[in-house]
């Protein structure tokens, strides 16, 4: 059966609404995610290059993270056809390895958690596809990458791109 590797922040869950969310409370701005289009957090404004390894520190970050639509129910119709791996850059924040594991757990319970990989650096997966929001990852990668779309990589091109579960359905699943 082939692999589908799936990263995780961007493409199952809403990583960079929750970081607006923190800081808008904290600083009393109203970024939105249309202002993150074609940027990163920190090019948005530049506060958020301390704040976000504040707010990836505290362990309910990535608890209180929200499910990207349709990511649960085309997951699940995937791995009935292909063996999934969620797929998720945990080492550079150790605090992020229990939450996202919990996270996992909660909201895609179908999966086998040994399907779960936390890693550092994503070239070490072999799988025949990795759906992953930064393409300096499906450049690594030696199956095919397929660029899922967020805000901060719309502007890229030259990859294989996806821009909701909808359409990872269709590509996958031909319906």
């Amino acid at each position: 059966m082939e692999r589908i590797a799936i990263d995780m922040d961007e493409v199952i869950t809403h990583f960079s609404a929750n970081c607006l969310e923190l800081f808008n409370e904290e600083f009393n701005t109203d970024y939105t995610t249309e202002d993150l289009q074609g940027k990163l957090l920190v090019e948005l404004d530049a506060r958020f290059a301390d704040k976000v390894d504040q707010y990836l520190a505290n362990e309910s970050f990535f608890l209180d993270l929200q499910v990207i639509r349709d990511s649960q129910e085309v997951i699940q119709k995937l791995s009935a056809h292909y063996d999934i791996y969620i797929v998720t850059a945990a080492m550079e924040f150790p605090a992020s390895l229990a939450p996202k594991y919990q996270w996992l757990k909660q909201h895609f319970s179908f999966l086998n958690d040994k399907n779960f990989v936390f890693c550092g650096d994503k070239s070490i997966i072999h799988a025949d596809y990795l759906i992953d929001d930064t393409p300096s990852c499906l450049d690594t990668f030696t199956g095919q990458g397929i660029l899922f779309t967020a805000p901060h990589n719309r502007d890229i091109s030259g990859y294989t791109r996806l821009n909701n579960w909808q359409e990872v359905a269709r590509y996958f699943l031909k319906v």
